[in-house]
């Protein structure tokens, strides 16, 4: 962990950057906490409005799948006004969709306000948007430490909330606990107000700015990248269909309610040390073979825990290992985002491949609804995702951990 003097060190007035780090840190806990409590809603609001469990999952699959669209742009907004003005906005229309969650009486009012309404919000008041403006405004050698810790903080937020969100529904009802959430996206906001430090302007030292066109360009046609995307699709996958659909299955399972929701915030409590420890590592070693070994480890665990009898004991070890490599993905993936394109464009090329991760995000949600719904089991998706996980681990080997090709040359 760098020393406070080398983070503090550079910075105009208060908004220094480990000002900036800490109010991003409380952004992430903030927006990705609450978002990973909606597995607890499912099966109350199927039961109140007397939908199926497809309802509320197509409705958090559209969220994914729009909270993904709507990233690439989300990302250009931020590279070009300013990460502060998308985070406050974002907040608002997430606070928004989730207060309207609470009234939506038809599938169409649920779909927008947890499908569309939260999805776009996410776009812009997501860790992908704080990763970002962290980029800009810590060295180089400590870039991937500062993304694990604002990863680590989005965990501490899913460790939090989860079981915070389950007392308000047993407390207060499902309704008023959306609202009680709703109330904490509203601080983001202020929060941003650490971030407003005017649009991205130049580059970082010894970096190059092509333009945004031919940087796009450039992306799209540098293979490596193109293999990053593909490989961050699984990573959606895994944690979306964990997040929404272990709940249920555990209680199908014969596990407490009280249980189901502790493992998704155990997931959250590994996944704070995961991303750390994910961050520290890829700044000392290759991040493509960190991927390689996180995506087959993810495939491992996942085939002993279908294999095995479900139990407290295996919830709670299945919980802890899968929060090891949750989302301990990110800071290499935006590492290497920022090893082949600089930082100048960081928001809106990182925004990209995280698009593919919420495909893969809609898809596992949107399929594991289905699948129960026609076949009464979540088996086939928790196959598909050892699948995956064992083709995620392929692709990241081809990987050229180097500036791509017209920036190598540029800068030379």
């Amino acid at each position: 962990m760098p020393s406070s003097s080398s983070v503090i060190g550079s910075g105009a007035g208060w908004r220094t950057p480990a000002v900036v780090v800490v109010c991003g840190c409380l952004i992430a806990l903030l927006t990705f906490g609450i978002r990973a409590s909606f597995g607890l809603f499912t099966a109350p609001i199927s039961a109140a409005h007397g939908w199926g469990r497809e309802v509320f999952a197509l409705a958090i699959a559209i969220q994914n799948l729009l909270w993904g669209a709507g990233q690439p742009f989300a990302g250009a907004l931020a590279d070009r006004f300013g990460s502060a003005r998308v985070l406050a906005a974002g907040s608002l229309l997430y606070a928004a969709g989730v207060a309207l969650m609470a009234v939506a009486g038809t599938p169409l009012a649920m779909h927008l306000s947890a499908g569309v309404l939260i999805g776009l919000g996410l776009a812009g008041a997501s860790f992908t948007i704080v990763i970002a403006a962290l980029a800009r405004r810590v060295p180089p050698e400590q870039r991937s430490w500062a993304t694990g810790i604002a990863t680590a903080s989005g965990s501490l937020g899913q460790f939090l909330m989860a079981p915070l969100g389950q007392a308000f529904i047993l407390a207060y009802g499902w309704q008023t606990a959306l609202f009680l959430l709703a109330a904490g996206v509203v601080v983001v906001p202020l929060l941003a107000t650490a971030m407003a430090s005017g649009p991205a302007q130049g580059t970082a030292r010894g970096e190059v700015d092509l333009g945004f066109k031919r940087t796009l360009a450039h992306a799209f046609g540098h293979r490596s990248y193109q293999l990053l995307v593909a490989g961050f699709f699984v990573c959606g996958f895994h944690v979306a269909f964990i997040t929404v659909h272990l709940p249920p299955y555990l209680t199908d399972a014969g596990v407490s309610p009280q249980l189901a929701a502790w493992s998704i915030a155990i997931i959250g409590l590994g996944n704070i040390m995961g991303s750390y420890v994910s961050g520290v590592l890829g700044g000392r070693f290759s991040k493509r073979w960190l991927l390689t070994g996180i995506y087959g480890l993810r495939a491992l665990v996942i085939v002993l825990f279908v294999l095995l009898p479900v139990t407290p004991a295996s919830v709670i070890l299945f919980a802890v290992a899968m929060g090891l490599l949750w989302l301990s993905t990110v800071p290499p993936t935006s590492g290497l985002v920022a090893v082949m394109f600089g930082t100048r464009y960081m928001a809106m090329l990182f925004g990209i491949v995280f698009f593919s991760h919420q495909i893969g995000s809609f898809l596992g949600i949107w399929l594991g609804g289905l699948f129960y719904e026609r076949y009464g089991s979540y088996d086939a998706v928790w196959w598909m995702g050892v699948a995956l996980g064992l083709f995620a681990a392929l692709v990241h080997m081809p990987i050229i951990e180097e500036p791509a090709p017209r920036f190598a040359t540029a800068a030379a």
